[in-house]
């Protein structure tokens, strides 16, 4: 007979919460930190820090538009940290989601304008829209995909080879928009491509907002990658080479591969992010439109613990206060530049939760991966 004071043993959907909430706790208190640290700094320059505050959350998530332009900040987000968290778990540091949005941007405004052109027909909306989002996303993949091999074959490392081809995928990107690409109307003086067409576009979601249908993708896509790293035999060998890849090759894991697969997976969904911007917001590729969400995508990937719920969470959240500076910034004259500041700060408590642990006197427990198909990564 059991003795009644064993401790039972906790339900799996009791674990997964638990888990869940020990990984969100460090997060959450990196974010108050931060939000005080920043208020300090604002009371410092002469501002009012419960005004600035009040301003952004009224400009972040105040109104029906400001959640409709939050959430249309967030959707890029949401694809390049999910590439970037995608990476991690593979033990791989992908710097160069950047240069594969750009790749993933210019081959869906390509598909999307001069795709009808040079076949000569007008290409049904059925098919047209979901070969432009195609051609981003396999645009992306297979400038990851390089790197990825360079590491598998030759052990060139990736965050140098990415950060390289970030800059070639950029320049190429710049020629292409100031020169064959560009936008031939007279009128047009910036680097960017004509408009697609109107079947190539993806649909806003309320007339009025431009709150578009990529938003709810980037929602199932996150959910995909869940379900591919906790549900799949794949997403097992990718999270086995990301913890140990001397055991990834002992258990018959082929290595190489999944090196590549990894990264190539990485670079469609930053492709991915490209696309979606093309087809459901900007409807061309316009040069530096894109500029920072590569980057961007690092840290939202860091303070989501490169978890696919907890990237969609941390992209909310700087969508939320990139959206929201404006407002902040008409009330009380803060510099947008404090959002910045902000957001650093959040990356920097992330990264040293150690400073974390030490304010709110928090004991580091015993981490251990767990590579079994369950909740936790």
């Amino acid at each position: 007979m059991q003795n009644a004071d064993e401790k039972q043993p906790q339900p799996g959907w009791q674990q997964a919460v638990r888990a869940g909430l020990n990984a969100a706790l460090v997060p959450f208190l990196a974010i108050v930190t931060a939000v005080i640290v920043g208020g300090v700094i604002i009371a410092l320059v002469g501002g009012n820090p419960f005004a600035a505050y009040l301003g952004l959350a009224q400009g972040a998530f105040g109104s029906a538009r400001a959640w409709s332009e939050t959430f249309v900040w967030a959707t890029p987000y949401i694809f390049a940290g999910l590439a970037v968290a995608l990476a991690f778990k593979g033990g791989l540091f992908n710097i160069g989601a950047e240069g594969q949005l750009a790749f993933g941007a210019v081959a869906t405004a390509w598909v999307g304008y001069a795709l009808p052109e040079v076949l000569g027909i007008e290409i049904p909306g059925i098919l047209h829209l979901p070969l432009a989002i195609g051609a981003g996303i396999l645009a992306g993949a297979l400038w990851a995909a390089i790197p990825g091999a360079l590491k598998a074959y030759a052990g060139g490392h990736e965050v140098i080879n990415t950060i390289m081809m970030n800059y070639i995928a950029l320049n190429i990107t710049s020629y292409l928009l100031n020169g064959p690409m560009k936008d031939k109307n007279p009128l047009n003086v910036i680097a960017r491509t004509p408009e697609i067409a109107e079947g190539a576009r993806l649909p806003v979601i309320f007339d009025g907002l431009r709150v578009h249908w990529g938003f709810p993708l980037a929602l199932l896509v996150a959910l995909g990658v869940w379900y591919l790293l906790w549900k799949t035999t794949l997403g097992f060998e990718i999270r086995t080479v990301g913890a140990n890849p001397d055991a990834a090759r002992y258990a018959g894991i082929n290595f190489r591969r999944i090196l590549i697969v990894t990264m190539a997976l990485s670079g469609l969904l930053a492709g991915m992010a490209g696309a979606v911007e093309v087809t459901g917001l900007n409807y061309r590729h316009e040069l530096g439109f894109s500029i920072g969400y590569g980057f961007d995508a690092i840290a939202i990937a860091l303070l989501g613990k490169t978890h696919p719920f907890g990237v969609v969470l941390a992209s909310i959240l700087f969508a939320g206060m990139r959206n929201g500076a404006t407002r902040m910034q008409f009330l009380t004259q803060i510099p947008v530049d404090i959002i910045s500041v902000i957001q650093s700060l959040i990356l920097l408590f992330v990264a040293a939760d150690a400073i974390i642990r030490y304010l709110y006197r928090i004991k580091a427990k015993e981490e251990r991966l767990v590579l079994t198909r369950g909740w936790r990564g």
